[in-house]
């Protein structure tokens, strides 16, 4: 897997990593120094998915295939394999098509922010708005219904030391 690392400015790197499993994916993002001090940090991300069967957890590669009811599990395990501290790191993880996250799911180690995308990833609220008419012909904001979610971002305030890890997870139900 090709981990492109790019430099912004003279002392903060930018690390992207992107990993596919069944039409899902997980990116990680994070900002850190560069001096020779401090060391750099490499986000890498692993995302790992299973189903609920008869009470049970089957690994996604292991399931022939999903069936409508059925929840998926997606565990996204971010790691700082560089040498130096991570900060302002984030993951985004995607809910895929023919899917819907599950209300209440997304769970993140550490303090995390988890917040919630409607427009493919443009925007994150933790409370996501849209604009629905009323019967008089007034437009009132209310929360989107939780159908409407395409992406799950988890961003943690604290640094990622190097060799740490944080686990982040959320479930969606096969429509």
């Amino acid at each position: 897997m090709n981990n492109p690392v790019r430099k912004i400015g003279t002392r903060t790197t930018l690390a992207l990593c992107v990993v596919a499993l069944c039409g899902v994916a997980a990116v990680s993002f994070a900002r850190g120094r560069t001096t020779a001090a401090a060391g750099r940090p490499e986000v890498k991300v692993a995302l790992a998915g299973t189903v609920e069967r008869e009470g049970k957890q089957v690994a996604l590669a292991d399931a022939a295939s999903v069936k409508p009811g059925e929840v998926l599990n997606w565990q996204i395990a971010t790691i700082n394999e560089g040498t130096g501290a991570a900060r302002e790191y984030k993951t985004v993880g995607e809910i895929p098509a023919g899917t819907a996250y599950v209300a209440g799911s997304a769970a993140g180690e550490n303090g995390s922010t988890v917040t919630y995308s409607i427009d493919g990833g443009k925007t994150f609220s933790t409370q996501p708005i849209i604009e629905q008419k009323q019967p008089d012909g007034t437009v009132k904001r209310v929360a989107a219904p939780v159908s409407m979610y395409t992406q799950v971002r988890y961003e943690w305030a604290d640094e990622l030391a190097a060799g740490g890890r944080v686990n982040a997870s959320y479930k969606v139900r096969v429509k």
